[in-house]
């Protein structure tokens, strides 16, 4: 029977979108335990994505690109690896985005640590964002406006991906 407060204290925290570290916080009564990992990379796996949301937001201004942030769960969400294999993994994507957009991933992972300051970041981000569920697209101009932003997968592969950012203000 005390699992159910549990449970509906856990589902209120996470309506309120307070952080991952927060709930631990509480639930523990204490600090959740450091994780320890290099410092932040600026790209992800020796591929176009980056982590560090200002160097890109910089890199946007500078290439005069959009920048598309991609709010995901790695290594989890289904529906985060099924567009990353249909569409971001895709020479037509990586054709269009080399010469439109500076990516930016933006990780929610499990089974994979993330250095303390990607983490304090991708929680920011989630935050001013607003972003509730997994995969959330957000297409910024080079100046860091929202032009568009998507909860959920964008079907059709690289081309419905490359219509969705084309039919953006």
């Amino acid at each position: 029977m005390k699992k159910l407060p549990i449970l509906f204290v856990a589902a209120v925290f996470y309506l309120s979108g307070v952080s991952r570290a927060g709930f631990f916080d509480w639930l523990t009564g204490g600090k959740a335990p450091a994780k320890t990992a290099a410092p932040a990379p600026q790209v992800v796996n020796n591929s176009p994505w980056m982590t560090d949301y200002q160097a890109a937001l910089a890199k946007a201004a500078k290439e005069n690109k959009k920048v598309l942030l991609d709010f995901t769960g790695s290594d989890w969400c289904g529906w985060c690896i099924k567009l990353k294999k249909e569409t971001f993994d895709q020479p037509a994507f990586k054709e269009y985005a080399d010469k439109s957009l500076v990516l930016v991933e933006v990780d929610f992972p499990q089974g994979k640590t993330l250095s303390p300051e990607v983490m304090k970041q991708n929680d920011a981000l989630q935050q001013q964002y607003r972003v509730e569920g997994f995969p959330t697209l957000v297409l910024l101009d080079p100046q860091g406006k929202v032009l568009k932003q998507q909860s959920g997968y964008i079907p059709g592969g690289p081309q419905g991906f490359i219509d969705w950012v084309n039919s953006a203000r």
